[in-house]
């Protein structure tokens, strides 16, 4: 299966995984997954950045083969 891109209004297939928390909710143990494709993953990296929350971007197949996000 192959995974969608979280960009609202896009269906494209995700290359990237966009890692986050907001720090005034989740604990430093917790983060939330987005998944971004090639045309969307500066735009979510940008818009989470924006707000100060911890962003982390990886390569989906280096989650694909890790288990996990770095």
């Amino acid at each position: 299966m192959t995974a969608e891109c979280s960009r609202a209004g896009c269906r494209d297939a995700s290359a990237w995984v966009v890692a986050w928390r907001n720090p005034r909710i989740h604990t430093a143990d917790r983060r939330k997954l987005w998944s971004a494709c090639d045309a969307h993953v500066d735009f979510l990296r940008d818009y989470l950045a924006a707000r100060d929350f911890p962003v982390e971007v990886s390569a989906l197949s280096a989650v694909s083969e890790e288990g996990a996000p770095r």
